[in-house]
């Protein structure tokens, strides 16, 4: 049995990556979502209140303030707690009664089975989590805490950075006379292309699409000139930080 405690996005989105795979019980403290849930998914659901993890392997989707709370709600010993709670390390974990213990971030494209998923913990419960994550996208595992935590600023926080690029690149197209819906089309085109090419090193590609004295060039040495890629590595940092 998978136990997902939590109701949220990140939640959802490991749900439906994971219905046709296991079989799901979702425990939560809003009974009008965990019917909603239900009826969405088909899968199980139970209120958090006494909710009993024994031989379970949990994934705990809450925010990391309600780490204490939850723990007070759980009877039980789980046979694996799997954790994508953002910058909460293993010790404080251990509030949840469990045989072995794993830190895993996810992204949002987990809702499309194409998450990139930084998974470290326990060695002996190793296979079982990236046997789960596998089956919603790339799995990355590290040895230390402190790579999660990074690889969180990159592959958990990133989504997020790139909407804001895709919808940059859109705003320009308006910009200069583009009609919303085109610049927009044109994006998502060029994201699902730039996927395409992952195995090409990405100054191999800017290289290969920057003619001397092109419109490419001007539109990097305009990006080089607000700092565009200091920003991004900024973007990183402070994200690590606030996972400290």
């Amino acid at each position: 049995m998978l136990a997902i405690i939590g109701t949220g996005k990140m939640a959802e989105a490991l749900i439906e990556g994971l219905k046709n795979e296991y079989s799901i019980e979702v425990a939560g403290r809003n009974s009008t979502k965990l019917e909603e849930l239900s009826h969405k998914y088909g899968v199980s659901t139970a209120t958090l209140d006494r909710y009993d993890i024994t031989d379970k392997i949990v994934i705990l989707c809450v925010k990391p303030y309600a780490l204490d709370e939850v723990a007070h709600k759980l009877t039980g010993q789980a046979q694996v707690l799997i954790s994508i709670l953002a910058g909460t390390p293993i010790i404080n974990l251990q509030k949840i009664a469990a045989s072995s213990y794993i830190r895993a971030m996810p992204n949002i494209a987990a809702l499309k089975k194409a998450s990139m998923t930084t998974i470290t913990g326990n060695s002996d419960a190793k296979e079982i989590a990236t046997k789960i994550f596998r089956s919603i996208g790339r799995i990355l595992w590290v040895e230390t805490e402190k790579e999660l935590d990074i690889a969180t600023a990159i592959a958990g926080s990133g989504p997020a950075f790139l909407a804001l690029v895709a919808e940059a690149l859109a705003d320009g197209g308006v910009y200069c006379g583009l009609r919303r819906d085109a610049a927009v089309e044109l994006v998502r085109g060029l994201f699902a292309g730039y996927a395409a090419l992952e195995e090409i090193h990405p100054a191999a590609i800017k290289e290969s699409v920057m003619s001397p004295g092109g419109t490419t060039a001007a539109g990097i040495k305009a990006l080089e000139e607000k700092a565009a890629r200091a920003a991004f590595i900024d973007a990183i940092a402070a994200a690590y930080e606030r996972t400290k």
